[in-house]
């Protein structure tokens, strides 16, 4: 069992109805819509993934959005049909944002219809949601608009299991400015450890790749009332990457699942800087 088993159990406690996937579909596309994001399908090597962009500025920077693993689970043990999000944290985030260049991008098989993702088995929503053709899908998808935006820099956000996928691509790009997580997953040994979870030996672990992030502007967020990717997580994983770069940020009150939508304004107001030295 991993992080999206837990939160399935917090999230829907003694839900025996879901949306459908479609339905979950309708309810990101309405969010997005009303942020001027439009959906579209990017095609990897591995997945087609869906993303919701607005881009509006050629000489501005582009801020991409990660979505965190979804409905993976449908209760603590049992996995999932289909990982589509029930409550799109990232897209929300992404909606919340009014930046010119916004790009919100699902995870391998949310929002994918079966017929365009032969690869979609349930592995890639549980022991292999960080794999290394997951990370190569996401960061081709990524490249897809940075093409569209040439010499502009990134800025990376991921929620939860999304932190996860945006520190591994921050580590591997030469592009990024900035790092923010949002109750994420960082060091997934750790997590698994925390919660005597599966271990997940298919999957990369962010924390094993934090070094080379010791120079990225980056900020780490986490819920003080989050029992599901609490607070040492992120700590673990500034103390592995060094340094005066990395911060991590305590949010008053807030849960896992509570509406980072809704604080997101005012968070992303605060600069991801180096902190000058003595």
């Amino acid at each position: 069992m991993g992080i999206a088993a837990l939160l399935a159990s917090l999230l829907l406690p003694g839900c025996t109805t879901l949306p459908s996937p479609e339905q979950r579909s309708q309810h990101a596309d309405a969010l997005a819509r009303a942020a001027g994001l439009a959906r579209e399908q990017v095609r990897t090597d591995s997945f087609v993934l869906t993303s919701f962009a607005r881009i509006t500025r050629q000489d501005l920077p582009l801020t991409v959005y990660i979505e965190g693993d979804g409905l993976a689970f449908r209760t603590r043990s049992q996995p999932s049909d289909d990982p589509t999000p029930v409550n799109p944290q990232g897209l929300a985030l992404a909606a919340a944002d009014p930046s010119a260049n916004v790009l919100y991008l699902a995870r391998p098989c949310q929002f994918a219809r079966r017929a365009d993702n032969p690869h979609c088995t349930v592995a890639y929503w549980t022991g292999k949601r960080f794999a290394e053709e997951v990370v190569q899908a996401m960061d081709q998808a990524v490249q897809h608009y940075a093409r569209q935006l040439p010499k502009q820099p990134l800025h990376l956000v991921g929620y939860s299991g999304g932190g996860a996928i945006a520190a591994l691509l921050a580590a591997r790009r030469t592009d990024v400015a900035s790092l923010r997580t949002v109750a994420g997953n960082l060091d997934v040994g750790e997590f698994n450890r925390l919660h005597r979870t599966t271990p997940m030996p298919a999957s990369l672990n962010p924390i094993d790749s934090a070094a080379r992030l010791h120079g990225l502007p980056q900020v780490h967020y986490f819920g003080t009332e989050d029992d599901v990717v609490p607070g040492v997580i992120a700590l673990r994983f500034t103390q592995a990457v060094a340094g005066d770069c990395a911060q991590v940020r305590a949010v008053p009150g807030m849960r896992h699942g509570d509406d980072w939508g809704r604080r997101w304004p005012g968070l992303l107001a605060e600069p991801a800087l180096c902190r000058a030295g003595p």
